[in-house]
């Protein structure tokens, strides 16, 4: 048989097989360790399976994050049957699924149920602010001994970039340090709008080149700082410096590129659209979320308001969830209009969920235990409650959703292979998610 035919000469491409001498050394060594070539061939195999690209059902994510950790009980997840302390002070809204409720501020989103897949047993063990935000960005459990990535690090890292924008956009700014890179190069960090796109005559920083530069002198010093670069970059092999330059790179593609600036342009929208989703802090910020991936931005985490509510729940869940409820409706529809969203993946999340009883301040303290997530479009199921919380909404009664459940699904659904290694320092490979399984009833 020919070599170039026979599947252990085949490139490692196209088969997980034996394919240079190296590999020869290395299937000695491990025989030597007492391993057979069979086990190697196994290893192998994974390694390529993790490697290998799968089909997207979404092009783009956007994280919707709710920081502080919002009560399930006061959006998603009512309890009208529950005793007064459990219950809490709030009525409910019927949606558009039959039998299905959500709290009496989510109206509008209640309207659009039959597009949501909502999740009310998301479960994990993090009582602690950090720490819970750390699971919901990473899809980790924090560690002492390693930092790991935010969704949208490795989203930028496996994709990089689209139409000459980021690949990875915070709005309004970067929320936490769990967003970052982690263990990646920082060359795969997000870029934050550095304002809030609410604010009267808001503006991107550093999208527009100063009065005194023209475009020629622009170029000049482009090509200058390339020469410097080049120099250094000669000199010494860095992480800092493959960073700058891909950081400097991007901003030239920034600031060159009409068709770039002009998807951080919510002036371009049109009046209706922007009542539509309501001039405040929730609407601009799913607006210019909109815009950033209907330009080629791959992935958005926008942060809103603050849903730590120890005290005062219903005034101050009334306070944050009717901007969100008329935002979050419209986002969804617009997207649909546009014909975007079965193309793009809509995550709501938060820290984790609230006590089952109302405490005696009238709030809700932290709980892990069980809470609520959503997720529209990307090829999730549309109408679907996944999942329950018991009686009190102490525990999950069903179906609990862990958080490497969830990111691995989500990863999934992006094209991005979730048992894939990425290096660690020190050239550790670490799976992008460790254990996770495709919850596969969420899936359409």
């Amino acid at each position: 048989m020919d070599n170039h035919q026979s599947p252990l000469w085949s490139s490692k491409s196209h088969n997980p097989l034996l394919h240079s001498r190296r590999d020869f050394l290395y299937a000695g060594l491990v025989g030597g360790l007492g391993l057979h070539l069979g086990d190697y061939v196994k290893l192998r195999a994974a390694e390529a399976q993790a490697e290998s690209p799968l089909i997207a059902k979404a092009d783009s994510l956007i994280h919707i994050f709710l920081p502080g950790g919002a009560a399930a009980q006061e959006t998603w997840d009512p309890k009208p049957l529950a005793p007064a302390e459990y219950r809490g002070p709030l009525s409910t809204v019927q949606t558009n699924i039959p039998g299905v409720f959500f709290s009496q501020f989510m109206k509008k989103t209640a309207q659009i149920a039959d597009r949501l897949t909502v999740v009310r047993s998301m479960t994990h063990g993090e009582a602690a602010h950090e720490r819970g935000v750390h699971n919901m960005f990473t899809g980790y459990r924090p560690s002492p001994a390693l930092q790991y990535p935010s969704f949208g690090s490795v989203v930028s890292h496996e994709f990089g970039s689209r139409n000459q924008l980021p690949p990875y956009v915070c709005v309004p700014n970067v929320p936490n340090e769990f967003a970052g890179t982690g263990y990646l190069s920082t060359s795969f960090g997000p870029f934050g709008l550095g304002a809030d796109p609410a604010t009267a005559g808001f503006k991107v920083r550093d999208l527009s080149l100063p009065s005194t530069v023209n475009n020629e002198r622009f170029d000049r010093r482009r090509s200058m700082l390339e020469t410097v670069d080049s120099h250094f970059r000669n000199l010494e092999k860095s992480d800092a410096l493959n960073a700058m330059d891909s950081f400097y790179q991007a901003a030239y593609n920034l600031i060159s590129s009409q068709s770039a600036r002009e998807a951080f342009n919510l002036e371009a929208e049109p009046a209706a659209i922007r009542e539509e989703y309501g001039r405040n802090e929730a609407g601009q910020r799913l607006l210019m979320a909109r815009r950033l991936v209907e330009g080629g931005v791959r992935m958005v985490s926008v942060t809103y308001g603050g849903w730590d509510h120890h005290a005062g729940i219903a005034r101050n869940i009334e306070k944050n969830c009717v901007p969100f409820d008329q935002a979050y409706a419209a986002l969804i529809r617009d997207l649909e209009r546009r014909g975007m969203l079965d193309r793009t993946l809509v995550m709501v999340s938060s820290d984790f969920g609230r006590t089952p009883k109302i405490n005696k301040d009238g709030g809700r303290d932290h709980w892990p235990r069980v809470f609520s997530v959503a997720f529209a479009g990307g090829g999730f199921k549309r109408g679907l409650i996944y999942g329950n919380s018991d009686a009190t909404g102490a525990e999950p009664e069903s179906n609990p959703l862990t958080v490497e459940n969830m990111a691995a699904t989500v990863y999934t659904q992006l094209g991005i292979r979730p048992e894939k290694p990425l290096m660690a320092p020190g050239n550790r490979p670490v799976a992008i998610v460790k254990g996770g399984e495709v919850v596969t009833d969420l899936i359409a």
